[in-house]
């Protein structure tokens, strides 16, 4: 690596300041400070909100190829006990964005030490975990103006060994959404039920209800998921509930059983509201886009893999996981890969902690890759 950069070390430098979504302040500024340490004459840079977009420019560009890391963390307390624990004590690097972004800086270095022929754009996307940065981002005049002609990304993945590249052409990341319902009755003395309307009672149907939306709703050979994970309601324990809350998420393998199971919701919850005598609301949330890879890049990346690199590509399922990555894949060609980290805790675990030879897998494979597709 001609600009030699520690990985490992900038691994844990962000490791210690997630931040969430759109407010990724210290994450820019380190981020903008490592770029402007090593980059040259052929580099620009622009930031949009809390992300940043850096474009090396091609000996003789006939294309832009674009690589993606998502920048945020998530509102989960750190349980690793590991030296360089999160700064901030509600937020962790849950998700691995820590690595996509340290990876990101090795293969940024790396191609501007050593040119190639087509201009390559990096996005330092925020936000991936809500409300969704990849969306906005696409749509601003920054990215517009350095728009790629392909794109790719990768996730880490704690099942899969260190050196394994896992993929899929076609459909990876499942359709999301999120799922908030509010239910307003009738509060009162716990003595007197029949004065009141109680939103728990209410709020405990409806979750049984909703566990035949999947199972009676949508087509056996099809997929989706909906699942109740936080419910709210009551003050206390001699008082009937005027209010109860539920917050889920909904995913499914297509669009249109997506559309499905939101119409399904919809009609339970006016159920519930005419058979508690109650008032609703629903809010959908934040949804993102299904991350669907482009079957001949992604082929043709499989076989690079196989064929020119040390690491082992291996032919994934997909997976009812959410990234908003798939608003890229919707206009711009492209993939995501998982990459191998080989930790016992899974992604979003408080104990997540992937193994470091990761990254200087990551950097030589994509390194490699770039400069055998834009050359």
């Amino acid at each position: 690596m001609g600009n030699t950069i520690d990985l490992i070390q900038i691994r844990r430098d962000l490791h210690k300041i997630p931040e969430l979504g759109f407010k990724e302040f210290k994450t820019q500024q380190y981020l903008l400070g490592k770029i402007q340490s090593f980059s040259n004459e052929r580099v620009e840079i622009r930031t949009w909100k809390t992300g940043i977009i850096v474009k090396v420019h091609g000996l003789n560009p006939t294309k832009t190829i674009g690589y993606r890391a998502d920048i945020d963390g998530l509102p989960i307390v750190e349980e690793t006990e590991l030296p360089f624990l999160s700064e901030h004590p509600t937020e962790m690097h849950a998700c691995g964005h820590d690595f996509h972004m340290t990876i990101a800086l090795g293969l940024l270095a790396n191609i501007m030490e050593t040119p190639i022929k087509d201009n390559v754009v990096f996005i330092f996307q925020p936000a991936e975990e809500g409300p969704g940065g990849a969306k906005p981002m696409l749509e601003s005049k920054e990215l517009k103006e350095w728009m790629p002609d392909i794109i790719l990304a990768l996730h880490v993945a704690p099942e899969y060994p260190v050196g394994t590249i896992a993929v899929k052409p076609g459909l990876l990341f499942a359709n999301t959404s999120e799922l908030f319902i509010d239910l307003k009755g009738k509060g009162g003395h716990a003595a007197y039920p029949h004065l009141t309307n109680d939103m728990v009672v209410a709020a405990c149907s409806l979750v049984s209800q909703l566990q035949s939306v999947v199972s009676r709703n949508i087509d056996p050979l099809d997929s989706a998921v909906v699942t109740i994970g936080k419910i709210t309601g009551g003050t206390v324990q001699n008082v009937i509930a005027e209010n109860a809350r539920l917050e889920g998420t909904m995913r499914t393998l297509s669009s249109e059983a997506m559309d499905k199971v939101k119409k399904r919701v919809q009609a339970l919850v006016n159920g519930i509201e005419i058979g508690y005598d109650c008032e609703s609301t629903i809010d959908f949330g934040s949804g993102y886009y299904q991350v669907y890879n482009n079957e001949p890049l992604t082929r043709e990346f499989m076989d690079f893999i196989e064929y020119e690199t040390e690491a082992n590509v291996l032919e994934c399922k997909e997976a009812m996981t959410g990234e908003d990555f798939g608003y890229m894949l919707k206009d711009i060609p492209g993939f995501m890969f998982w990459l191998g980290v080989d930790s016992p805790y899974g992604l979003h675990h408080s104990k997540l902690n992937p193994k470091e030879d990761a990254l200087q897998v990551a950097v030589n494979v994509l390194t490699a890759y770039l400069m055998k597709k834009g050359n």
